[in-house]
């Protein structure tokens, strides 16, 4: 009964169409992912001829496609490294992302979200503040910065100050956690 039936589809105009379809999109998705071989220089034309491009026909409210900013990764810390640089200053609200550079020298890491700029420099406490010195850029103009290293400053208000105290009382013994195992039925 099996082979009656496989003889019968097999047979069928339709399933081969279909089954050619497959195997066409199993060979151009391996043609994508195989790298491409190298071609050998071709020599350069004697004169180039100008080909006249048709203009672009772009359709209203057509976006351009999507592409994702992929942030720089920051070195990651294990211990804290001593710090200490010549360019040291105060910066201000207001003053643009080269006014930064111009007075603090070039950050270790730069990284851009929308309108916002974040500006990262070494602070010597990197592994024990949990961050490097971070410099906030809106619109390409300083809004903010969480400061730790002491030749870096800002006039501002910071929204983490170096002096902030942790929230609530110190407890004894400090924190605990218990985990109860689960029942068993």
């Amino acid at each position: 009964m099996c082979a009656l039936l496989t003889i019968a589809t097999l047979g069928c105009k339709q399933v081969n169409e279909q089954w050619e379809k497959v195997k066409a999109k199993i060979e151009a998705a391996r043609q994508r992912t195989k790298p491409a071989p190298p071609t050998p220089p071709q020599p350069a034309p004697a004169e180039p001829q100008p080909v006249a491009k048709p203009p672009e026909i772009t359709k209203p409210g057509a976006r351009a496609p999507r592409t994702h900013a992929q942030a720089p990764e920051l070195p990651r810390v294990s211990r804290d490294v001593p710090y200490n640089s010549p360019d040291t200053g105060t910066i201000d609200p207001g003053m643009h992302e080269k006014d930064v550079y111009s007075l603090w020298g070039p950050p270790m890491a730069v990284r851009r979200q929308g309108d916002m700029t974040f500006i990262y420099y070494q602070n010597g406490c990197e592994y024990t503040c949990g961050t490097a010195d971070v410099v906030f850029l809106q619109s390409g103009q300083v809004v903010d910065a969480v400061l730790r290293w002491p030749g870096h400053r800002y006039s501002g208000q910071s929204s983490s100050p170096v002096a902030t105290p942790p929230h609530g009382p110190a407890r004894p013994g400090g924190d605990t956690l218990t985990v109860k195992s689960p029942s068993t039925p």
